[in-house]
């Protein structure tokens, strides 16, 4: 840590050296010179606020904690009269996934969200957090039923990302994760969802087109887990901290480029050190983000919702 704060030290000292050679010179107001010095002083503000790999792994194993509040931590302390929906009407009940009706503030909405677990036995019967097709399928008709009654719908994500083995392969998990995308963007009712832990490729974005989507304070949000990326760029999952370090997956980061509109504050430490504090920071930013997409017309709320993510990225030609 320590020799990544000097290299940047260094970095930033030989920047200041140019920018002041450039402010030395004659003719200063030429356009060519202001526009070098401007992105100069960009790149040294960048490389100060940069934070080191071991500042991104630790956002990385806040997000990971195995005391952080899951799906249904929040929902005995937020909602009340919570009915859990079972099964897709076709299969089976993968309970990576949950969902049902509830009540939030005094009106009934719905709930889906990624389960993960704390014990060994229950892991194993929730598939750590990796939802197959079954589980999207569920979290579809749950969206369904919200659409038709005119329910507003809350997701909440925590996963690494959908369950990759063969039999989710053969029952088209990559053809259900973007059918449960295009249903979520099509909904006329209001819709939230926030990152609570982790945030994991197609398996997070399914349950994350949102009107609005939150982050906690400590969670992350990547296209791909640091082991993945580690495993694909360096054919070593050990060099995770350097993945997560380029892909900057915290909060920070993704409201800073517009993937998300809002980071939710976690209680000192984290959210695992007070699931009651921080279930009522995020029920307050769950209750602000329906009320500001509540007041738009449906219409409106839709093409916006479309806009919203058709504008994401930067696009060269």
């Amino acid at each position: 840590m320590a020799a990544e704060r000097t290299q940047g030290a260094v970095e930033q000292l030989k920047l200041r050296e140019r920018l002041a050679k450039l402010r030395d010179l004659p003719l200063l107001r030429g356009v060519g010179v202001s526009g070098e010095m401007a992105r100069l002083q960009r790149q040294i503000d960048r490389i100060g606020a940069a934070p080191t790999e071991d500042e991104v792994w630790q956002e990385v194993e806040l997000a990971r904690h195995q005391d952080r509040p899951y799906t249904l931590d929040y929902v005995e302390r937020m909602f009340e009269d919570f009915i859990e929906l079972h099964g897709d009407r076709a299969l089976t009940d993968d309970k990576a996934i949950v969902g049902g009706l509830g009540r939030f503030n005094g009106r009934t909405v719905a709930l889906v969200g990624h389960q993960k677990a704390r014990d060994i036995r229950e892991r194993v019967d929730r598939n750590y957090g990796m939802a197959h097709p079954e589980g999207y399928r569920k979290a579809m008709r749950v969206m369904e039923l919200a659409d038709r009654h005119g329910f507003p719908f809350i997701a909440l994500v925590d996963t690494l990302g959908a369950y990759p083995g063969v039999k989710a392969e053969q029952h088209g998990q990559g053809g259900w994760l973007a059918r449960c995308q295009l249903q979520m963007i099509r909904l006329g009712i209001p819709t939230v969802s926030c990152i609570i832990g982790e945030g994991g490729s197609g398996g997070a974005v399914a349950l994350a087109v949102a009107d609005r989507v939150l982050m906690q304070e400590n969670s992350i949000y990547s296209v791909i887990t640091p082991e993945g990326c580690a495993s694909i760029l360096w054919r070593d999952a050990g060099e995770a901290k350097k993945a997560a370090a380029a892909l900057k997956p915290d909060a920070a980061h993704c409201f800073q480029l517009g993937v998300v509109d809002a980071v939710v504050p976690e209680p000192p430490g984290g959210a695992h050190n007070d699931h009651d504090a921080a279930a009522r920071l995020l029920a307050a930013s769950l209750s602000e983000a329906l009320r500001d997409v509540e007041s738009l017309d449906p219409v409106e709320r839709r093409r916006l919702r479309h806009r919203k993510f058709r504008d994401m990225g930067v696009f060269l030609e």
